[in-house]
């Protein structure tokens, strides 16, 4: 089933991309909590974050990082919250 994040990935939904590699994106949310509010995806849909295997899992931390990094870099902030949900 197409969820609004793979209609994000392919294009049919527009979305302000912060970051962007081969596996996943990080785009401003539409109705963000503070300035810089980002969220992190990864490209390949799937109903759990928990669900996708060890090695994307820490890759998705590693991109994580990255951006949280280049937000700090722009916007003045004390710290970076991040927040899983399924």
């Amino acid at each position: 089933m197409s969820t609004i994040f793979s209609k994000i990935v392919s294009g049919e939904i527009a979305a302000y991309k912060v970051a962007e590699s081969n596996d996943f994106l990080a785009f401003l949310d539409v109705s963000p909590l503070a300035e810089g509010h980002v969220l992190v995806i990864p490209k390949r849909e799937t109903d759990y974050i928990f669900d996708i295997n060890d090695d994307e899992y820490m890759a998705l931390w590693v991109f994580s990082k990255i951006v949280a990094q280049g937000i700090k870099r722009v916007f003045p902030c004390k710290k970076s919250v991040l927040l899983l949900s399924d």
